[in-house]
């Protein structure tokens, strides 16, 4: 099983339990901002994974660091240090959070320009490809990207929409290097 199919699971069980007891958003601010502070410490999830230490000290430490988090959540983290699998805690709050998006009618957008993009652009472009995706509005993250050269790109989960100059472009040179 992929390490993506085994973090989907476990995002998916905690967003049930979440979800059943109404806190959902509370869940996934906590489970970004852990995932967050991992990212971030390289050496602190080596030490989690470190077969030297105990399940039960890395539990410790793991409660003693996330102890403001929700016990949902908190359980869940001790439940990958038991099964080994706090390697994949980026993978399940990505997860988790495409899960809570999607139950909001939201979806995870990723826009590339070549200049960052005011509110009003933001606000058309969600309402505009958020219909395309079957979604009520999107989260929009620009990203700047020069090599566009013109336009935007929207990336939403495997779903790109371009209408870069870039790919006008290069839809051209193909078309002249054929009829050639």
């Amino acid at each position: 099983m992929s390490n993506y199919s085994v973090a989907k699971r476990y995002a998916e069980a905690l967003f049930a339990v979440a979800q059943e007891q109404n806190i959902v958003n509370q869940v996934n601010q906590d489970l970004q901002e852990i995932a967050q502070v991992i990212k971030e410490n390289r050496d602190f999830l080596a030490l989690l994974t470190n077969p030297k230490f105990s399940s039960e000290k890395k539990k410790e430490m793991v409660s003693e660091l996330f102890k403001e988090a929700n016990p949902i959540l908190l359980n869940t983290l001790k439940l990958l240090v038991d099964k080994k699998r706090m390697n994949e805690l980026k993978h399940i709050a990505e997860a988790f959070k495409a899960l809570a998006a999607d139950a909001q009618g939201t979806a995870e957008a990723t826009v590339y320009s070549t200049r960052e993009l005011t509110e009003e652009e933001k606000k058309d472009i969600s309402t505009s490809f958020a219909k395309l995706v079957g979604k009520e509005t999107l989260n929009i993250t620009n990203v700047i990207e020069p090599s566009v050269i013109g336009g935007v790109r929207v990336q939403i989960g495997n779903i790109i929409f371009d209408n870069t100059v870039a790919s006008k472009l290069e839809s051209l040179r193909r078309t002249l290097v054929v009829n050639n």
